[in-house]
């Protein structure tokens, strides 16, 4: 028995200690906070309608919210600024697999980025299919990758992906992907979907990235990468 009391009054201590701990709130210094207004149940969404995960939002010039969610099924929902639903966008589409982020141009298109199919898929204001870049698997595809036996990295294929995380626009309209979890590169095409060039390799060093996850342009052409696995953010120019 004294033999398990040191065991035990740790323990109690460490309960009592708990609460305060918690308590106990890191605070950043100089940074102003945003003052905000939470909107209880913001979203109306039909009966048979769920969000499960939600995988990414934007919205649009109308303030119109567009909301990538998968459990179970990829889906994209539009709602008005008001929370009303509006439609779902793609419904049943054969790239719509496996969801990773989705974004809104500057000429209201929406983008959606879909790991599972190796797609980004590019709806116009009306919700049509646009543009596609990358292409499906096919099943035989996808056994050979389950299986360990699938091919290298696309790194060299301008027009296939492995697995991309988002994508973003310069001024001129040119599109780049992050193509993260499989090739680690950025790759660009003009604003008609032509290749350009890619750039990126798997690593730590100069140039090199591990799972490019996110990205973000500025006003001066510059892109900024979110190099997940090397926990740094890259940035260079978009020419």
């Amino acid at each position: 028995m004294n033999g398990c009391r040191p065991v035990l009054i740790a323990f109690v201590l460490l309960c009592l200690s708990a609460p305060s701990f918690a308590q106990s709130k890191a605070k950043a210094q100089n940074v102003p906070e945003i003052p905000y207004d939470s909107v209880a149940n913001f979203f109306k969404t039909p009966a048979n309608i769920y969000f499960g995960e939600g995988i990414g939002v934007a919205t649009n010039s109308k303030g119109h919210v567009f909301v990538y969610t998968r459990s179970g099924e990829t889906r994209l929902f539009e709602f008005d600024q008001n929370g009303n639903f509006v439609r779902e966008v793609g419904q049943g589409l054969y790239g719509l697999v496996f969801a990773h982020a989705v974004r809104v141009d500057k000429d209201d298109n929406v983008w959606v980025v879909d790991e599972g199919s190796n797609m980004v898929i590019k709806f116009n204001p009306a919700g049509r299919v646009a543009m596609t870049l990358g292409r499906r698997p096919e099943a035989v595809e996808e056994l050979t990758n389950f299986t360990g036996q699938g091919s290298a990295p696309n790194s060299n294929r301008p027009y296939s992906f492995n697995r991309p995380t988002d994508v973003g626009w310069d001024a001129q309209g040119n599109i780049f992907v992050t193509d993260g979890y499989g090739d680690n590169r950025v790759v660009k095409y003009d604003k008609n979907g032509r290749f350009i060039k890619s750039a990126g390799t798997q690593g730590t060093g100069p140039g090199q990235l591990r799972l490019p996850h996110t990205m973000a342009m500025d006003a001066q052409g510059n892109v900024y990468i979110g190099d997940r696995s090397n926990a740094r953010v890259r940035s260079g120019t978009t020419t």
